[in-house]
C-alpha cells in the first residue's frame, strides 16, 4: 500500500501537468463535443519502484527491460524487469580508493561496459557472473560509448566507438567468446585510436548510424561527437569488405581536411548527446544536445538537404528555463523522446515540448527523497527512469502525441497536424477549418472551398461566404464536395444540391455567351465540366426522377446543346431525335437513333428518315440485324415516290434481300413486298427470286395468287408460267409458255406425275397443235413423237391441214405400225405364260389335298417342351409342332400393334364362344338348346382368321425367324431379374 507521502506526490504530479495552449470556452466546431475526461492520464506518469537498495545508488542504466545499477560498494545489481523477483549481484574488482565512474549498456541489454575511476575498464555480458577486464583500455577513462544500432549478433558488440576524458575517439569490438581473434582471453577483439581532438577536452557524446549510399559496395555513415562546448560531424564512406577498424578510413580523411564543428560558448564542463530512433534498427529522426547555453535540438536529415557535410536540419538553441530564485541550478542530464526533451535537475524533472518549446510537465521531487542523480531511457521499450541515492522512479509515456496536432496547427503545418489527429474527428475538423480559413485569406478560394466541404461547419455560413466571390468556381467546388459526401438516403439534400449545381453551371455558361466568349477554351472547359458533372452516377440517379425540372431549367437558359446532351444522358432519345428532325438534321437524328437500343424508336422514325436518308437508314437497319422486326418496317419501306426517287426503292430491295437471304425471314408480307418491288423495279431479278424459293408449296413464303396477279399485271409471262406450274395449273402454264417459248412449254408438259398419262398427253397435244397450226412446222411436230412416248401419229393427224401429203409423216406411220405388231406379240407370250402358271397351281392344290403327317403320342411342343397332344396344337409341313397358345405367345410380340389387337380380339371371341357352349350344354334341359351348327361355323371362321395371323408360317424356319435376327436374348425389362438370378 502506498504511503501518504507517495499519494501526495502522485496528486501533485497530476496537478502539475500542463497541456500546451490549453484554452477554455466552447469548441469552435459546432459539429463535435469535447468528451475528454478530467481524469485522463498525463503524458508522463511517474511511479516509484518498490525497491530499497542495500547501498547507495551511484549509476543506473536500462535497456530492453534489463536494468543495471551500480552502488557505492562497487557492486552491480542486475534485474530483468520481466522477472523482478530474481535480482543478480556482480561484484567488481576494486582497489581501496576505486569507484565506478560510468556504466554503459547497449540498446539490446546484452553488453555492459564499466569505466572505473582508477582508469580500469571492464566488460560484462548478460550471461556472465563476473566482468572481464578490457586490458587495452587500461589508462583511459570512458565518458561515452557509441553503440552500433545495426548489430544483430547477441554474442558481440560489433564495431563500437569509445570517447575518453582526454578527447580520444577509439574503436573496438567486444565479444563473449573466449577465443579472441587476436589475443587469447581478452574481451576486446581489437582496439584502435581513430581521432584526437586538439583541445583534449572530454568526449561527452558519441552517436553514429548508417546513411543511404549510392554505391552497393560501400556503406555511408555519419558520426556525431560532442565535447562540453562543441558538436562535431564526421561523414564518409566505409567499404563493406573493410578490415577492422571499420571507421579508420572515415576519420583519416579529416586528418588533412579542415574540421568543421559547432561551438557554443558558456559550457559548464559536461554535456550530453541523444538521438531519437522511432523503432530499433530504424534510422534516427531527431537529435538533442544538452550543453551550457541550453538545449540544441533539431532533425536528422540523411537525404543531403542539409549539405554534403551535415546531417542536422531545423536546428534550434533553447535556453534553460530556470526559476527566478535560483539561476545557478544546472541540469544534470536529459533524455529525448519523439516530441519532448526531459531535462533532469537536482530537485526536479522538466518535460519541454520540442515543437513549441513550452514546458508541459514539471515534476518536483520532495527533499526527503534526496537529490536526483541521473535519468535514462529504455530505447526499445520507451520507458524513462530516474533515481536518487535510495530510490528509483519509472515514467510511463502515455499517448505522447495527443496534443501534437494542435501544436502543428498553431505553426501552420496543416499536413502534419492532420497526420497526428489520427482518428479523432473533432481534432480533424478543427484543423480543416483553420486550414480552410488560411487558404481563403490567401486568395486560394477553390482549395479553401474543398477544405470547408470536409468540415462540420454550417453549410449556409460557408455558402454565403463563397457566394460573395465574383468567380463561382469555389462555390461550385464546395457544393460538389458536399454532394459527394451525402449518403444515398439523403435524397432531398442531394436533389437540392444537384439542382443548385446545374443552375451555377448554366449561369456561368450564359454569362460567357453574353460576353461573346462561347468560342473560347474557357467556355469549352466549363461546358465539359458541366457535362462531366451530369454524367456522374449519383447525379444521373438523382435527376432521373426530376428530369422535368432539369429540362425546364436548361430550356429557360436557352442552352440547346446541353439540353440535347442531357436528353441523351437520360436516354430520352425520342426527345433528341425529335429535336434533330424538327431542325431537319436527319443524319444527326439517325446517328442518335443508332446509338440507342430501343427498337420501337426505329419503327417510329424510320418512315420519315427513309424519305430523306434512305441509304444511311438501311445501313442502320443492317447493323441491328435480328433485333428489328422487318414486318414493322414495311411502312417505312413504302414511304417513297417510285417515279421520283428510284434509288430509295433499290435500298428497300437491298434490305428485303438481306432479310430473306441473311436472316432467312419467312414472313409472307416481306416476301410479297419484295416480289412486288422486283416486279416493278427489277424484273431481271424476279425469276431468280422465284427459282430460289423452289417449287415445294411448303417452302414457298410468298402468296402465290398475289404473285400471279402481280406478274400478270406487269406482263412477266415467264414468271406467270412458273407460278401456274406451282399451282398445278399445267394447262394454263403450257398455254402461257406457248406465248413465250415452245421449249418452256415442253418443260411444263413434263411436270405432271408419271401416272397422270392423260394430262401429259393432253399437254403435249396442245404443244403439237400450236406447232402445227400456229407455226406451220410439221417436221417439228413429228419430232414430238420421239420426245413424248404418249403421243402417236394418230393423235396429231387431225391437226394437219388437208393438203398435207403423206410423205411428211410416212416414216412415223411405219414406225407406229411396227410398234403395234411388237405389242401384239408380247401379249401373246404373256397369255401363254399365264396359262402354264395356272396349270401348275392346279396340280399343287391337288397334291396338298392328299398330303398328311403323323403325330406320335411322345411328340413334344417345339416351344415349351411339354407333350404336344395335351392341348390344341399346330403342325407345319416342315415338321415343327407348337401348342396353339405357345405359338401365339411367340408370335404376338413381333406383330404390329393393329394385328396384335386383332389377335387379342379373336382370342376373346373364341373364349366367349366356348363359354357359351359349355353353359348351353349344362342347362339344355331347362330351355331350348341353341343351334350348334351356326355357332360351329362362326368358330371355324374365327379360327381361320387366327390361323392366318399367327400360323401362316413356321416361326423356326420361316421369314419370322429372319426378322427376329436383331432381337435381344434378354430384354431390357428382364435384365434386372435375370442378373439377380445369376448372382
Amino acid at each position: 500500500m502506498a504511503s501518504i507521502l507517495d499519494q501526495y506526490e502522485q496528486e501533485s504530479n497530476r496537478s502539475g501537468v500542463r497541456r500546451p495552449n490549453e484554452m477554455g470556452g466552447d469548441i469552435i466546431s459546432s459539429g463535435f463535443m469535447d468528451a475528454r475526461l478530467e481524469t485522463e492520464l498525463p503524458i508522463f506518469n511517474k511511479k516509484k519502484v518498490n525497491f530499497k537498495p542495500p547501498e547507495k545508488i551511484t549509476h543506473l542504466v536500462v535497456s530492453n527491460n534489463f536494468l543495471v545499477m551500480a552502488m557505492s560498494n562497487n557492486v552491480l545489481l542486475r534485474l530483468d524487469l520481466e522477472q523482478p523477483d530474481q535480482p543478480d549481484e556482480v561484484e567488481l574488482p576494486r582497489s581501496v580508493e576505486d569507484h565506478v565512474h560510468k556504466i554503459f549498456q547497449d540498446p539490446t541489454g546484452r553488453h555492459l561496459i564499466i569505466s572505473m575511476g582508477s582508469q580500469e575498464n571492464y566488460y560484462l555480458s548478460r550471461n556472465w557472473k563476473k566482468p572481464k577486464s578490457i586490458t587495452k583500455l587500461r589508462g583511459h577513462v570512458l565518458e561515452c560509448v557509441g553503440w552500433n544500432w545495426q548489430n544483430a549478433n547477441d554474442n558481440t558488440t560489433s564495431s563500437i566507438l569509445l570517447g575518453t576524458s582526454r578527447g580520444l575517439i577509439l574503436e573496438t569490438e567486444l565479444s563473449v567468446f573466449e577465443d579472441s581473434r587476436f589475443f587469447q582471453g581478452n574481451a576486446e577483439q581489437y582496439l584502435k585510436q581513430l581521432f584526437s581532438l586538439d583541445r583534449s577536452e572530454p568526449i561527452t557524446g558519441l552517436e553514429f548510424d548508417r546513411m543511404p549510399s549510392p554505391d552497393m559496395s560501400t556503406y555511408k555513415y555519419y558520426i556525431l561527437a560532442t565535447t562540453p562546448g562543441r558538436l562535431y560531424q564526421f561523414i564518409g564512406q566505409v567499404s563493406q569488405s573493410a578490415e577492422p577498424p571499420m571507421f579508420l578510413s572515415l576519420f583519416q580523411q579529416y586528418e588533412t581536411a579542415h574540421l568543421q564543428f559547432l561551438d557554443l560558448p558558456g559550457d559548464f564542463g559536461y554535456s550530453e548527446l541523444h538521438l531519437f530512433f522511432p523503432k530499433f534498427r530504424q534510422q534516427a529522426l531527431k537529435f538533442a544536445w544538452m550543453t551550457g547555453p541550453g538545449l540544441y535540438y533539431g532533425d536528422i536529415n540523411v537525404k543531403g538537404s542539409a549539405g554534403p557535410n551535415s546531417i542536422l536540419s531545423n536546428a534550434k538553441l533553447m535556453p534553460y528555463r530556470r526559476d527566478g530564485e535560483d539561476r545557478s541550478n544546472k541540469p544534470l542530464a536529459m533524455v529525448l523522446t519523439e516530441f519532448h526533451m526531459l531535462v533532469l535537475y537536482p530537485d526536479s524533472m522538466k518535460a519541454i515540448c520540442s515543437l513549441n518549446e513550452e514546458m508541459v510537465f514539471d515534476d518536483v521531487y520532495p527533499e526527503w527523497l534526496g537529490k536526483l542523480k541521473g535519468i535514462c531511457k529504455d530505447a526499445i521499450r520507451g520507458t524513462i527512469w530516474t533515481f536518487t541515492s535510495n530510490c528509483v522512479f519509472k515514467y510511463k509515456v502515455t499517448r505522447e502525441d495527443r496534443d501534437v496536432w494542435q501544436m502543428y496547427l498553431e505553426r501552420g503545418e496543416f499536413d502534419l497536424a492532420k497526420e497526428y489527429c489520427k482518428n479523432n474527428a473533432m481534432h480533424m475538423d478543427k484543423v480543416l477549418t483553420k486550414q480552410a480559413d488560411y487558404l481563403f485569406a490567401n486568395g486560394r478560394y477553390e482549395e479553401s472551398a474543398d477544405m470547408f466541404a470536409l468540415t462540420q461547419n454550417s453549410f449556409e455560413e460557408v455558402a454565403l461566404k463563397l457566394i460573395k466571390l465574383p468567380n463561382k468556381d469555389a462555390l461550385k467546388m464546395f457544393v460538389q464536395r458536399k454532394l459527394s459526401g451525402l449518403r444515398p438516403q439523403d435524397k432531398t439534400q442531394m436533389t437540392m444540391l444537384v439542382t443548385w449545381m446545374i443552375e451555377l453551371f448554366l449561369n456561368q455558361l450564359g454569362g460567357l455567351k453574353e460576353q461573346g466568349q462561347d468560342d473560347t477554351s474557357e467556355y469549352d472547359n466549363t461546358q465539359e465540366q458541366f457535362r462531366k458533372f451530369l454524367g456522374q452516377q449519383r447525379v444521373r440517379e438523382c435527376v432521373s426522377n426530376n428530369r422535368s425540372v432539369v429540362y425546364d431549367l436548361i430550356a429557360s437558359h436557352g442552352d440547346v446543346e446541353d439540353l440535347v446532351f442531357f436528353a441523351v444522358l437520360m436516354k430520352d432519345f425520342e426527345r433528341v431525335i425529335g429535336h434533330h428532325i424538327q431542325h431537319e438534321n436527319y443524319r444527326g437524328a439517325l446517328e442518335v437513333l443508332t446509338k440507342q437500343t430501343d427498337v420501337e424508336l426505329y419503327y417510329r422514325f424510320s418512315p420519315l428518315l427513309m424519305q430523306y436518308v434512305p441509304k444511311e437508314t438501311v445501313e442502320a437497319w443492317f447493323k441491328q440485324g435480328r433485333q428489328l422486326d422487318p414486318k414493322k418496317l414495311i411502312p417505312a419501306l413504302v414511304q417513297y415516290d417510285h417515279m421520283r426517287n428510284r434509288e430509295q426503292g433499290n435500298e428497300a430491295i437491298k434490305y428485303l434481300e438481306f432479310c430473306v437471304q441473311k436472316m432467312e425471314n419467312k414472313d409472307p408480307a416481306i416476301h410479297n413486298y419484295l416480289l412486288s418491288l422486283y416486279a416493278k423495279l427489277q424484273p431481271q431479278n424476279l425469276m431468280t427470286y422465284l427459282q430460289l424459293q423452289g417449287e415445294d408449296p411448303e417452302d414457298i413464303s410468298y402468296d402465290v395468287k398475289y404473285a400471279l396477279r402481280l406478274c400478270a399485271e406487269f406482263g412477266h409471262k415467264r414468271a406467270c408460267v412458273h407460278i401456274y406450274s406451282l399451282m398445278g395449273l399445267f394447262e394454263e402454264a403450257v398455254d402461257m409458255a406457248l406465248q413465250v417459248d415452245v421449249e418452256l412449254a415442253k418443260q411444263q408438259a413434263d411436270k405432271p406425275d408419271e401416272d397422270d398419262r392423260e394430262m401429259r398427253k393432253k399437254l403435249w397435244l396442245r404443244i403439237a397443235r400450236h406447232v402445227v397450226e400456229e407455226e406451220k412446222d410439221i417436221k417439228r411436230a413429228m419430232e414430238f413423237l420421239h420426245e413424248c412416248d404418249r403421243l402417236k401419229i394418230e393423235d396429231i393427224l387431225p391437226f394437219f391441214p388437208d393438203f398435207v401429203t403423206i410423205d411428211h409423216f410416212k416414216d412415223a406411220i411405219i414406225s407406229s405400225l411396227q410398234e403395234y405388231n411388237q405389242h401384239i406379240d408380247s401379249l401373246k407370250e404373256e397369255m401363254e405364260e399365264a396359262t402354264q402358271s395356272a396349270e401348275e397351281i392346279r396340280k399343287e392344290i391337288q397334291s396338298f389335298r392328299n398330303k398328311y403327317a403323323l403325330v406320335k403320342a411322345e411328340d413334344k411342343c417345339s416351344s415349351c417342351g411339354y407333350p404336344l397332344m395335351s392341348r390344341g396344337f399346330y403342325l407345319f409341313p416342315c415338321g415343327h409342332k407348337f401348342h396353339m397358345d405357345c405359338l401365339i405367345a411367340e408370335v404376338l410380340p413381333s406383330l404390329p400393334a393393329s394385328k396384335r389387337s386383332q389377335v387379342e380380339q379373336l382370342q376373346r371371341k373364341l373364349a366367349e364362344s366356348e363359354t357359351a357352349q359349355g353353359s348351353g350344354t349344362a342347362g339344355g334341359s331347362a330351355g331350348k338348346r341353341p343351334d350348334s351348327s351356326v355357332s360351329g361355323v362362326k368358330d371355324m371362321d374365327i379360327k381361320a382368321k387366327l390361323d392366318e395371323l399367327v400360323a401362316s408360317e413356321c416361326i423356326l424356319c420361316g421369314d419370322f425367324m429372319i426378322r427376329c435376327v436383331d432381337k435381344l436374348f434378354i430384354e431390357d425389362e428382364e435384365w434386372s431379374s435375370v442378373a439377380a438370378e445369376w448372382e
